[in-house]
Parts: C-alpha cells; structure tokens; sequence
C-alpha cells in the first residue's frame, strides 16, 4: 500500500474510532435519573423510554457503521474497484458514459447494502417506540422518488463535472465550482414548491386564532410571509419539528401536524420566532455561501489530485479516468471533511443558541420557549444530556438543557449559571 492508501486507511480508521469512543461515552453517560428541570415533563417510565431509545439508535448505529465499513475495506483490498472499472470498460461506451454508469452502479450497491439498516431501523426500531406511521407502501413509493430524483436531478450534474474535468484543462475546478453554485441556488428555489411536495402535502394553515397571531408575529419582525403551511409529517412518523426553507417569494415556514397537536399557540409562536430568528441573523445565507466555498475549495484540491498516479495506485486501479480519481478524492478528502464537519456543528450550535435568544428578546417569553423545547423532547425521546465528546462530533444543535441555561442566562445576564459539561456527574 502506498501513501496515498495509508493516509485514507488512516483517516477511515480513527474517524470510526472516534465515533466509537464517542458512543461508548454516551452509553456510559445514560442515567435513570430525571434532571430536575425536566421531571415536569416526564415521569419514570416515559423516561428510561427515552433512554432505552438513545440505547438502542447508539447500538444499532454501532453495528450499521461497523459492516459498513468492513464491506467498503473488503471490496477495496480485495481490487473490487478495478474489477467493476474493467467491467464498465468492456462495454466499450464513451468515457462520460463508462463514469456515470461506474458510479451509478457504485451507488446502487450502495444503497442496497443500507436497505436492511433502513427497514430495521423504521419498522422495528421507530415502531418499537411508538414513532413509526410508515406503511411499506410509503416507504417503497419513497425510495423509488429518491432514487428517481438522483438520476433527474444528480445525473446531469454528474456529466457536467465529468465533461469539465475531461476537457476543460486547469480550469475545469472553477467551471465545476460555478456549476455546481448555480445547481445549489436552483434547489434552493425550487425545494419548497416542486421537490418537497413529492415526499409530503403542503397545506396553507386553516384560518384562525393561530393563523392570525403568526401573520401579526412575521409583520411585527418584518419578515414578509405570504402563508403559513402545516405538513403531514404524521404519515411517517409521530415526531415533531418545524423548519424554515427556501429563499425570496419562495421561503416558506412549514410546521409538522404534530407539532401543532402538542403545542400550545404560545409555544409555537416562540418555536417560529426561533425559525425566522434563523433568518434574520442570516444563519441561512451563511450556511448557503459556506456551502459554495466548501465546494470549491474541494474542486480546487480535485484538479490538483486528479493527476496523481499513486492516487489510482492506492486503490489497484489499472487505468486512471476521471471518474474514479472523482471517487478515490472524497475517500482522501475524509479528514478535511471531518475537520470540517467539527467546525460546521460548532458553529451551527452557535446559531441555535442566537435564534433561541432572538425569540425570547423579541416576542417570545422565556417559559413559552422553554416549554416548547421540553415538548418536543419529550415527544422526540430526545437524549437529555449527551456525553459532551459526543455532542461535539455528531450534534448540530446544543443538548437541551444547555440551550435552557442558556435562555434563562439571557434574561439574566448578572446571574452566574455555569454550564457543566454534559457527561460531567
């Protein structure tokens, strides 16, 4: 093995280490006992439910990424790489074809492999806790959408960035980078109106009490908001959450039919203050151009990398293309995209923390707030304190009752409340 393939058996490696370690202290730091701030909301029983829920979603995730992994280190010691490219060449296609058709099938295996994990997961694991309201038909009828939305919408991307990188020369990454700049500005569009519906119903919340305290809400902090729409997110699943999408007249705020059965007007009013507080802070531009530069600071490192033998060399790879250096330098790019990722979560964390204080400052109360949050983790099953090692790898949003320190820090910013670390006894 080269230094190429030990780099990213390295980086393969201690990045599944460490997720590990991580889960391991997550176990170990489950405990029966109810923190005090939550035992308003839960008694014994909902709560060792709600530990037996981050048990078993840990355990699982531990053995899905485990075969995982022993599946991908199989098939790359064992030439499975170049064997596939020897098949695809046989076929005697164009470059541009032979690349789609490599990945293509890559991704199929791919997914066929995560099949099971998936059904387990939803009809075994989610059922077992009371979540799951998929149907297999639903859950059939979904991954046909997805599988058909990859090939509508990911295939001529695909070709595009291929075509580049074959005949554009030293400036293919920055032809690749606006490429794939416009694509993600396009999805931003047309998300909420042409693909979201695929999945789920949209429909305009009903006239009322609730309906016109939203519309005075969005005037009152000059976000110009034609509707309000409820999604059926019960079809899938008896979980919780609201979400702000899309930019321009398309943006729109969405809340599950869950969400609205388990919380009270007040509440809601502060979770949407949280969502469009996520807006007027510009969280949402910042993680759209983050995005953009992420993608090409990765283009820039491809063309560089594109060219390197020993690149193909790590992966018994007979005849170097375009399509498989594309493959081979996202595996070489794991530790910048881990080092990335840790960075992306702080900051995101950083973000929930100021949508949480721009609600309470604006129009939302504290305890409305606060007892929002409590409802949708207790809905959720939601692990209460999560290992901070943990929290620091995996989570975009802050552990519960650090957000709800934090809230009541910022009505009283005088008042010393130390935040322990989550996993600290």
């Amino acid at each position: 093995m080269n230094t190429y393939g030990t780099l990213i058996l390295l980086a393969i490696l201690i990045e599944y280490g460490l997720n590990c370690y991580a889960d391991y202290l997550n176990l170990k730091t489950l405990s029966p006992n109810i923190p005090e701030e939550m035992q308003s909301v839960y008694d014994a029983a909902a709560y060792r439910k709600s530990q037996d829920y981050t048990r078993a979603n840990t355990k699982f995730g531990l053995l899905n990424a485990s075969i995982s992994l022993a599946i991908t280190l199989l098939f790359w010691f064992t030439g499975g790489f170049n064997l596939l490219d020897q098949m695809v060449r046989l076929w005697a296609f164009s470059p541009l074809l032979n690349g789609l058709i490599y990945i293509g099938l890559l991704s199929f295996v791919r997914a066929l492999i995560s099949l099971p994990f998936s059904i387990y997961s939803t009809f075994v694991i989610e059922t077992r806790f009371g979540f799951n309201k998929t149907t297999p038909t639903l859950f059939v009828m979904d991954l046909i959408k997805g599988a058909l939305l990859s090939i509508v919408l990911g295939g001529p991307l695909l070709a595009l960035l291929l075509v580049f990188f074959e005949t554009a020369g030293p400036l293919a990454w920055l032809y690749a980078w606006i490429a794939l700049t416009l694509f993600l500005l396009l999805i931003q569009f047309i998300a909420p109106t042409w693909i979201m519906p695929l999945f789920n119903q949209f429909k305009p919340l009903e006239a009322g009490d609730l309906k016109d305290q939203i519309m005075a809400l969005a005037k009152s902090l000059q976000f110009p908001l034609k509707n309000v729409f409820v999604i059926d997110g019960s079809k899938r699943s008896s979980k919780s959450n609201a979400f702000f999408t899309g930019f321009g007249k398309n943006k729109r705020i969405a809340l599950y039919d869950t969400l609205i059965e388990s919380q009270s007007t007040p509440e809601l009013l502060a979770v949407l203050a949280h969502e469009i507080g996520h807006y007027k802070k510009g969280h949402i531009l910042q993680g759209l151009v983050l995005s953009i530069l992420h993608s090409g600071l990765m283009f820039y490192f491809l063309s560089i990398f594109l060219s390197h033998s020993g690149l193909y060399d790590a992966f018994y790879v007979e005849m170097p293309s375009i399509y498989t250096g594309l493959l081979f330098f996202g595996m070489l790019f794991t530790p910048i995209e881990f080092v990335l990722s840790l960075s992306l979560n702080h900051l995101s964390r950083k973000n929930e923390f100021e949508a949480d204080r721009f609600a309470i400052k604006t129009v939302a109360q504290a305890e409305h707030m606060i007892g929002a949050l409590k409802k949708l983790a207790a809905h959720n099953l939601s692990n209460l304190r999560p290992h901070f090692f943990c929290s620091f790898l995996h989570d975009s949003h802050p552990p519960l009752l650090e957000r709800i320190r934090a809230i009541r820090k910022a009505l009283n910013p005088t008042e010393e409340m130390p935040l322990k670390p989550s996993g600290v006894q």
